[in-house]
């Protein structure tokens, strides 16, 4: 089976899984891996000790990176090759609409529509659906420390927000994959199935599928 998507996006909630099947998916095919580069922003942790003092300074600073990386990577790229992403650029709207107040929203939005403008959009959008339980166990079994403080609330907030974009975003071509019955990093039969199904051919819209 060939990848066919010249640009595939892995999305989803913290601890989805969304950079290991990246991974696995461009190792597979060969195609350019993008991870988003979150390890080195300085507010990050600050956030999650104090959502209400660093909520704006990280959103603007991940708009600042992601695009700043997409861009990069885009115009390095060989024509013919295939990209694969764990990020796209709409999850900066998606998590500033949960964490800033309407004012500091309204401010971001408008440099965000900016930056997405001017961003590539994906060819297939995968979002990797799993329950806030089983994102917690992902999350404690990594054991980022800054990540160990995230509460249940804030990751069913997050899942909400997701959802409501993919709602308003059915001129993309856009899968809703529920993940709860696979391990797709450690049994390879769970991978192939997901693999299968990301590369099957779609029109645009939004596609839910459990497995």
């Amino acid at each position: 089976m060939e990848m066919k998507h010249n640009y595939l996006v892995i999305e989803g909630n913290i601890g989805a899984g969304k950079t290991s099947l990246a991974t696995m998916l461009a190792e597979e095919f060969n195609a350019r891996l993008i991870l988003e580069e979150f390890a080195d922003n300085p507010f990050l942790a600050k956030f999650y000790e104090n959502q209400d003092r660093y909520s704006f300074p990280v959103e603007l600073s991940f708009l600042s990176e992601r695009y700043s990386q997409l861009k990069r990577e885009f115009q390095a790229q060989d024509l013919f090759a295939q990209i694969v992403s764990d990020y796209f650029v709409g999850k900066c709207q998606i998590f500033a609409r949960n964490n800033l107040n309407h004012d500091e929203y309204n401010l971001f939005l408008k440099m965000y529509e900016i930056v997405e403008s001017n961003c590539p959009k994906p060819d297939i959008l995968v979002y990797l659906y799993l329950s806030v339980d089983r994102l917690q166990a992902n999350i404690k079994k990594r054991g980022r420390a800054f990540e160990q403080k995230i509460t249940d609330e804030y990751l069913e907030n997050i899942q909400q927000q997701y959802l409501e974009f993919i709602r308003q975003h059915k001129e993309m071509r856009i899968l809703v994959i529920d993940t709860a019955n696979l391990d797709f990093v450690n049994n390879k039969e769970d991978y192939e199935r997901i693999k299968n199904v990301i590369l099957s051919d779609y029109d645009h819209g939004v596609h839910r599928i459990e497995m």
